[in-house]
């Protein structure tokens, strides 16, 4: 096979020669070319025969192909790559150390074909394989034959040196036919190439790539300090290209449109950045291999046995890779068709009050760039790094998220996305005390355009396990049929529970165009400390959307502020809701870990103190107790008197005084459900000024349903006057506590009756005063 450093010497000493003799391709003054280390930019291709141990190819026609050109030669080679071991029963993989003996492959099934075996644990007498990343599994296949190989396809056959597993286990590996050479000599039709093929073949396939020359060329920057000219050209690599430690080094494509780095027959990533000051990169067409049709085939897997397996671990490829890089611009340069993340960053980042790290990122601009056509992720930074920007992108038809980040201080502001995962920020499985001192996930997002459907995430943006300090404002959402905006309290016990979100002045068109209509809600809110405010929730038409919900609340969040909202012709305006938690492991009467459901508590939190647990069965109450508190190392509750504990019982929390909530001047119009509050509720949950009108809706039961613990004050309810419906319709408390909420100062204009016949009782508990019909 090629030896790559001997190649990258033998260019660069090309590329000396090439710059004396005046023959390189234009250039700035003062930047390398990258044409002048060999680099060709050409699609040529031709097919030819070979024969196994001859380095001689006959061609049907040599082209534009040149002495000291690398070449990939596919349907040549039959090897095999990435043979790896995942488990015990977690996906971590390590290099296969003789526990499968592989044979065979023929190229029948395709040039690039991944392979994935699982085992269970113990001494299976059967496996089950996939060739296809995942959507067809052959099942209950015999660990052994007869001469102990197995058959699998395109003529692979495997067998098992080690029979016996301590866990659940995964095997992989990609079977390859695709030679990486070097053009010797060309004679007429004959290209005579520095490595043989193993295989005949009569229809083999011979094409330019140009991943050493761009390699040497990039070195050479570096070396020399000087920028990179890329000229338009379509440069397949079957390599990704590396740039070490740049120190203000930038590469630039001629255009756009015309300089594309093709590793649609590779993995890895097209550019990779390791470190350094600076590094800047503009104007290029990144291409892959894995569109947005192969986005199963990317994400996760479903397997038996061990879990967090990705497709994209067998088959991936990034468009931009950054570690630990100071600083980078990453400008007008376009994802298509990558497996994992197109655009990713990775490395370290300040930890809490401690020193600095000598190397991290500390600011990331993606700028004019776009992810469009790709099986996961648009753009991803995979740590705490701080001050990314993704600024006026275009992400369309990405089968993962449009931007994942648990990282600090970043911007997605004056993007495009339709047709593509969420927006999630947060997403941070760990809860280390130092997040609690600098915070995570902190982000503003603004003024972009969200049209059509989430496909991964159910959520065009999220704020969830460990975001704190968000803000979502002045986006626009067109024909949208999802959920549009979350911000999630609850996670899980990995995790740090997301805090202190502003959700304003966003627009938010949930019709559904040219696709079924289906369940979702425009913003969802179980975090507390959050505001929500100025928002224009709506279906555009005559008749409320029955699947749609303007705004939800979750408890048990507190220090909740909805206002100004304007929410028409959806199923339910405002609703209310109730998280539920469950227990897990009981230490004793009085002691049990929490296994999710609602938040696991931050340190510098109320810690439960005081609250009221619900105990359930199904939907009943069966009992309640008091918290003493919640430990946040051990994540376990310690109740004040002891009680009979069961693992996986349900329940429900509520704070000892008020949970400050205020939902106020909102116009909810021709909903069917205007408002719905079913919660606990508190001494501070206060429903004030807002205005209520059936409008446009039929067939509306309540303009108001209310279980729980809240005071209406000076709202204006309109129109609530079909037959057999009422303005309100109030339930006794779940908990079973008397209420005497304050229902003052409201205004019921042509309207039926007030309360319904199951409300009596509950109203005559009510401070009822200064309330004034209209007929």
């Amino acid at each position: 096979m090629i030896d790559r450093t001997a190649v990258i010497v033998m260019l660069m000493a090309f590329a000396v020669v090439a710059r004396a003799a005046g023959e390189g391709g234009a250039m700035r003054p003062g930047w390398l070319n990258a044409a002048d280390f060999g680099a060709s930019g050409s699609q040529f291709e031709t097919t030819a025969t070979v024969q196994a141990g001859s380095t001689q190819i006959a061609v049907q026609d040599p082209g534009d192909f040149a002495v000291g050109q690398e070449i990939m030669v596919s349907r040549a080679f039959s090897h095999y790559q990435k043979q790896r071991v995942w488990g015990p029963d977690f996906a971590r993989p390590r290099t296969m150390e003789g526990e499968l003996e592989i044979r065979g492959y023929d190229g029948s099934s395709g040039s690039w074909t991944a392979f994935l075996i699982e085992v269970a644990k113990g001494t299976p007498e059967t496996f089950r394989w996939t060739d296809d990343i995942g959507r067809t599994w052959h099942e209950d296949q015999p660990v052994t034959d007869e001469d102990g190989w197995v058959p699998l396809s395109g003529g692979t056959e495997v067998k098992f040196n080690q029979r016996e597993w301590d866990g659940a286990y995964l095997l992989s590996f990609s079977a390859r036919d695709q030679l990486h050479t070097v053009i010797e000599a060309i004679e007429g039709n004959t290209l005579t190439v520095r490595d043989a093929p193993n295989r005949d073949a009569d229809d083999a396939l011979v094409r330019h790539t140009d991943a050493a020359a761009l390699q040497a060329a990039i070195d050479g920057a570096l070396a020399q300090r000087k920028h990179l000219h890329v000229p338009s050209g379509h440069y397949r690599i079957a390599d990704g290209l590396i740039v070490n430690d740049p120190q203000g080094l930038v590469i630039e494509g001629q255009n756009d449109v015309d300089t594309i780095i093709d590793i649609s027959d590779a993995e890895g990533a097209c550019f990779t950045v390791r470190a350094g000051a600076e590094f800047t990169l503009r104007n290029f067409t990144l291409l892959g291999h894995s569109g947005f049709a192969n986005r199963d085939q990317c994400g996760s897997m479903r397997t038996r046995g061990v879990t967090s397996m990705w497709g994209m671990y067998l088959k991936g490829c990034n468009a931009v890779g950054l570690r630990n890089t100071t600083r980078a611009l990453i400008e007008n340069c376009h994802a298509r068709k990558m497996a994992t993340e197109a655009f990713y960053a990775q490395g370290r980042s300040r930890t809490g009050t401690n020193p600095e790290p000598a190397q991290y990122q500390q600011q990331l601009t993606y700028l004019r760039c776009s992810a469009v056509d790709c099986g996961r992720n648009g753009f991803n930074n995979n740590d705490l790094a701080e001050n990314t920007s993704v600024l006026h992108c275009r992400i369309v038809d990405v089968g993962g998220c449009a931007w994942e980040g648990a990282s600090r201080f970043v911007r997605f502001m004056h993007n495009y996305v339709r047709n593509a995962g969420t927006v999630a920020m947060g997403n941070i499985s760990s809860r280390p005390e130092a997040l609690e001192e600098l915070g995570s996930g902190q982000h503003l997002v603004a003024y972009n355009v969200f049209e059509d459907y989430c496909p991964y995430g159910r959520a065009a943006i999220r704020q969830t396990r460990g975001g704190t300090q968000t803000i979502i404002r002045d986006n626009l959402f067109v024909n949208y049929d999802s959920n549009a905006i979350e911000v999630t309290g609850p996670a899980d016990a990995r995790s740090l529970p997301a805090r202190y979100a502003q959700i304003t002045g966003n627009i938010i068109d949930m019709t559904a165009i040219g696709r079924e209509s289906e369940a979702r809600n425009g913003i969802t809110v179980s975090t507390s400390d959050t505001i929500v405010a100025d928002n224009q929730i709506f279906i555009r038409g005559q008749e409320p959307d029955p699947q749609v919900t303007g705004i939800r609340i979750g408890e048990p969040s507190e220090n909740v502020d909805v206002h100004g909202n304007q929410i028409s012709l959806c199923a339910t305006g405002i609703e209310t809701f109730r998280s539920t938690g469950r227990v897990g492991e009981v230490i004793d009467a009085t002691t049990f870990a929490l296994a999710g459901g609602i938040p696991f508590e931050r340190r510098r939190s109320h810690l439960y103190r005081g609250w009221t647990i619900v105990w359930l069965n199904g939907d009943e109450m069966t009992g309640t107790s008091t918290i003493d508190h919640f430990d946040a190392e051990t994540l376990q509750f310690h109740l004040t008197e002891p009680r009979e504990l069961t693992p996986g019982q349900t329940f429900e929390v509520y704070p000892p005084g008020g949970a400050a909530w205020l939902i106020r001047d909102n116009t909810i119009a021709s909903c069917l459900r205007p408002m719905v509050l079913d919660g606990y509720g508190s001494a501070t949950s206060v429903v004030r000024g807002n205005l209520i009108d059936r409008g446009l809706a039929a067939g509306v039961l309540h303009a108001l349903s209310m279980n729980g613990d809240f005071d209406l004050q000076d709202n204006r309810f309109c129109g609530f006057n079909e037959e057999g419906s009422s303005v309100l319709s109030l339930s006794p408390d779940r908990a079973g506590r008397e209420l005497h909420p304050l229902i003052r100062g409201n205004i019921f204009e042509q309207c039926g009756p007030i309360f319904d016949e199951a409300s009596g009782e509950l109203w005559e508990q009510a401070a009822t005063d200064g309330n004034v019909e209209v007929k």
